[in-house]
């Protein structure tokens, strides 16, 4: 099979989309492009996906190529995977990263194994997406982020948008890479009627088809003083402080991550390097993930760069609690952004 080329377009749009919509027109449209191309996975057919992340695909494409399935992640994940291992490009939605411990084997000891045990000779093209994120007393097993935990994995890369532009970007890009890429969409980015809603969460997005690049990071909004890493929800959290520190003098730089795997530790090192100062905001747990591992990085480069000990803003290593004043004191809220932001330039 053949992909044609896309690039990220350079034209802006008027046209205004949510996040939700945005992802569904980027597998419409790869659907379209591509027969191989199909979705499946719980409620994503006539229900649309819980979090609308499949609304209308049934309806366009039919039941051969949008696939409710039974609830048993574990069969319809190794599905996926036979499936792209025959050639075809699937994509299937786990509906709460949460319930990765139930089809662990499948996406760890299969799709992500299978190209380095056939020593390259065997592609799994699928794309695994599942929704992430607190903030809506949806209890300890169901608001979960989980991204260091799949990014530790080696085989897969992992993907993260924060706004609509970006999530149908690289839904694109996703559905064409050769590799198993992990899509994790955060509920409160998704422009939910019945959420509450990220007033970001609805913004231009092009109606041609193109690809957010894997691995490269995006500066948001350019700063002098110090360097906020982030991702997802987190990142519009962080513009939120930004803009209100901005009238007290302090000037952030804010980096969107946007792939995990691979991590642009370029533009991390370069903002650094002139901010001189870090914070690490991360919506995961504290111990063992993200956090560390992009200050870790810093350090390995120049620890030097540092005029101020880095500063990491993420949930403790502790369940996410379902009473909501105890979910929102864990959950990297923006008052926790801004006082770590004004630790680390000594205001």
């Amino acid at each position: 099979m053949t992909l044609t080329d896309a690039t990220t377009p350079t034209r802006p749009s008027r046209r205004r989309l949510s996040t939700s919509k945005a992802m569904v027109e980027g597998i419409a449209q790869e659907m379209e492009r591509d027969p191989d191309v199909f979705v499946l996975g719980e409620d994503v057919g006539a229900y649309g996906g819980i979090f609308s992340s499949t609304t209308g695909l049934l309806d366009r494409f039919g039941p051969e190529r949008v696939l409710d399935t039974p609830i048993s992640e574990t069969a319809f994940i190794g599905m996926a995977v036979g499936a792209a291992v025959e050639g075809m490009r699937p994509i299937v939605e786990l509906m709460f990263a949460d319930f990765f411990g139930v089809c662990m084997d499948q996406i760890y000891n299969h799709m992500a194994k299978i190209h380095f045990e056939s020593g390259g000779n065997v592609r799994v093209p699928m794309v695994l997406t599942t929704a992430v994120g607190g903030g809506y007393s949806d209890g300890a097993q169901h608001s979960q982020c989980l991204w260091g935990t799949f990014a530790h994995l080696p085989g897969m890369k992992v993907v993260v948008p924060s706004t609509p532009a970006d999530a149908k970007g690289l839904m694109i890009s996703a559905i064409r890479d050769d590799n198993p890429v992990v899509y994790m969409f955060h509920k409160g980015i998704m422009g939910l009627p019945w959420m509450a809603k990220n007033p970001r969460s609805v913004e231009p997005v092009p109606e041609e088809s193109y690809e957010v690049p894997i691995g490269k990071a995006n500066v948001v909004r350019p700063g002098s003083d110090v360097t906020i890493v982030t991702l997802s929800l987190s990142v519009h959290h962080a513009l939120d402080v930004a803009d209100e520190l901005a009238g007290d003098g302090v000037d952030c730089e804010v980096i969107d991550l946007r792939s995990i795997v691979p991590l642009d530790t370029g533009t991390i090192l370069e903002s650094v390097g002139r901010t001189g100062r870090l914070v690490v905001v991360d919506e995961d747990y504290l111990s063992f993930g993200l956090s560390g591992e992009v200050i870790a990085r810093v350090a390995e480069s120049d620890p030097a760069m540092l005029r101020a000990p880095a500063a990491r803003v993420a949930v403790p290593d502790l369940p996410i609690p379902y009473a909501r004043s105890l979910e929102y004191a864990v959950l990297p809220t923006a008052d926790r952004i801004r006082r770590a932001v004004l630790r680390t330039v000594g205001t």
